[in-house]
């Protein structure tokens, strides 16, 4: 493709037969062998067996799970799926040169869940069914978040190609009035939006932190605390006699302290403060 910088291409997840494979072209392989396997089970009467792979909302209710992994695997031979295996050929390996091979797996790990746990949300109220690879579109929708600018159909800059598909599969869905498709669509590319811009930078996740308890404070001796966290509240007066200064004259200092902060004190009060504290500090662990 023209017009737009190429990144430097990434490691193959593995090679055959001297031949780099992709991330990409490891997707489009597996999709290719599925398609393979679903026309010869088909032809062999097959199709009970198929239809415990595929998905079903009412079924993965009642505790068949599996479903949400295996509904991609029946592929039955057709020109949509063609042009799907280009696109995601073409679109993921751009894609995949970006991110690198690990992190577009979990991109398209993300995208094939993202419908049947929807499908399965609704399900609750509308019974839903699948059966078919995803992700195609929303791959596409990635590339031209990362491209805009970038011909691709007919001269079409890849992000109004996006834009004009998104809104051809909106109305497909609103005409036949299929509510879970319409989700899907637009789950899935909104996904793919989300997840180029976090990529970039450009889009950051929200962090929960529990709200943290103020620490109590005390009077420190010599002045260690500052004076405008320093309160009769926090201050624990010191109600045993220490050598010369009687209780009363330490309440008095605690309350000038809380009035006018600790550098109000005289260095006289200073002392007998000081002594105070450690006066109170010995006794308190026995030394």
């Amino acid at each position: 493709m023209n017009g737009y910088d190429s990144y430097d291409e990434k490691q193959p997840v593995t090679w055959f037969r001297g031949h780099p494979i992709y991330a990409a072209y490891l997707i489009v392989i597996v999709f290719a062998v599925s398609m393979i396997v679903t026309s010869l089970l088909m032809a062999a009467g097959q199709a009970p067996f198929l239809s415990r792979l595929a998905f079903m909302s009412d079924r993965v209710l009642n505790g068949e799970v599996w479903r949400i992994f295996t509904y991609g695997l029946i592929n039955p031979p057709s020109i949509q799926f063609a042009i799907d295996m280009l696109m995601i050929v073409w679109f993921g390996r751009e894609v995949e040169k970006v991110v690198g091979a690990r992190s577009f797996l979990r991109f398209f790990a993300c995208l094939y869940l993202i419908t049947p746990l929807l499908f399965t949300l609704i399900g609750v109220w509308m019974p839903t069914s699948r059966a078919g690879q995803s992700g195609a579109l929303a791959i596409f929708v990635a590339f031209a978040t990362y491209y805009p600018n970038v011909p691709v159909f007919f001269a079409v800059l890849a992000r109004w190609a996006a834009i004009i598909l998104v809104a051809i599969y909106v109305l497909m869905s609103l005409a036949y009035r299929d509510i879970p498709g319409l989700a899907a669509v637009l789950a899935t590319s909104g996904f793919a939006y989300a997840y180029v811009r976090y990529q970039q930078g450009r889009l950051t996740l929200p962090s929960f932190r529990l709200p943290q308890r103020k620490p109590k404070f005390q009077v420190l001796p010599g002045g260690a605390q500052s004076p405008k966290y320093v309160s009769a509240k926090t201050s624990a007066p010191v109600r045993a006699p220490v050598r010369d200064t009687t209780t009363a004259e330490m309440d008095a200092l605690l309350d000038k302290i809380a009035r006018s902060g600790m550098g109000s004190l005289t260095t006289e009060e200073r002392a007998r403060l000081d002594a105070a504290a450690k006066a109170h500090t010995q006794r308190k662990f026995g030394r």
